[in-house]
């Protein structure tokens, strides 16, 4: 299994909304078709935090070819309001809002 962890500003108090939004999109095909096997969401003190896994490390690859579909154009529309860059200077795409992983340890 693969994962990825986004990292993001959120605005306090949207965590309801932004579940809803995700709740919709969870409900379509997309994630399947983006190879996503699950997603949690975490807020702390204003930070947004995205934590997705899929079956492979190919998740990039899928989400780069999702992202021209419009129900991803509208998700990221939709949260828009709600969510923003961690440090908007330096971001340009989803990679640079993601966590490196330092460390890992899994029971056997």
């Amino acid at each position: 299994m693969h994962s990825t962890l986004i990292v993001a500003r959120m605005q306090p108090g949207s965590a309801q909304e932004v579940a809803g939004i995700f709740g919709a999109f969870d409900g379509t095909d997309m994630p399947h078709l983006m190879g996503t096997r699950r997603r949690e969401l975490f807020s702390y003190r204003g930070l947004y935090f995205h934590l997705q896994d899929f079956d492979e490390d190919s998740g990039g690859e899928r989400i780069r070819t999702a992202r021209t579909d419009p129900r991803f154009i509208k998700i990221s529309d939709d949260l828009k309001p709600y969510i923003e860059a961690y440090d908007p200077a330096t971001w340009r795409s989803p990679a640079d809002a993601m966590a490196q992983r330092f460390y890992h340890w899994s029971a056997s």
